[in-house]
């Protein structure tokens, strides 16, 4: 890894003031999503970012902290959309659990790019990392699973396995990076109304 006294001079575009922090982000998801994690390089990020090695410490010690705080970045995003698409619902599991798909749906075409980068890459994380990303998703999971599990005690739900039906709407969703094109004939809402479909035949509704 590039450290930071191998420092080469800004020879990309001026990166507005207070916008350096963004430029770095950009940069490094294009990396890593071009490259991997180990084919990407701090050199590389920064220049691609406009900045120099200085800069680029300052917001990130290492490619690793970088890597991780992406992958971070991206998570926490994900579970503020389903906060926030739970949060003026009702306690009916079938809305509940329909408001999560759109919303786990929508962050999926949404960060798409990220969503790749943390199915193929995430093995690259130190042990740290990767735990507080384990629980962050976690608390995503349950989520999905306290909505079924209810859905199933007040008789709306009929499937003989909860947690298996869980797994198959999360796996379902968290497959569109993989071939979802933002140019194809399927609007992201539309998409929506068909996970949302899917969904609901998944546990019984």
């Amino acid at each position: 890894m590039t450290t930071a006294s191998e420092s080469s001079s800004h020879t990309g575009p001026a990166i507005p003031r207070g916008q350096g922090g963004d430029a770095l982000s950009v940069a490094a998801r294009e990396i890593f999503a071009e490259r991997g994690y180990h084919g990407a390089s701090i050199r590389d990020i920064a220049k691609r970012a406009g900045l120099s090695f200085s800069a680029l410490y300052y917001w990130h010690s290492s490619k690793q902290e970088l890597f991780a705080g992406l992958l971070e970045d991206s998570v926490l995003d994900y579970v503020r959309t389903c906060d926030a698409a739970l949060h003026d619902c009702g306690d009916d599991p079938g809305e509940r659990l329909c408001s999560l798909v759109r919303a786990t749906v929508d962050y999926r075409v949404r960060r798409r790019v990220e969503s790749t980068i943390a199915a193929r890459e995430a093995r690259n994380l130190d042990p740290a990392h990767a735990q507080r990303l384990a629980e962050l998703r976690e608390s995503a999971t349950r989520l999905f699973q306290d909505i079924i599990d209810d859905g199933v005690r007040r008789g709306q739900f009929r499937c003989e396995h909860p947690a298996e039906a869980r797994r198959a709407i999360q796996a379902a969703c968290n497959a569109i990076p993989q071939w979802y094109d933002p140019e194809g004939d399927v609007e992201p809402a539309e998409l929506a109304d068909r996970y949302v479909a899917i969904a609901l035949r998944v546990v019984g509704a």
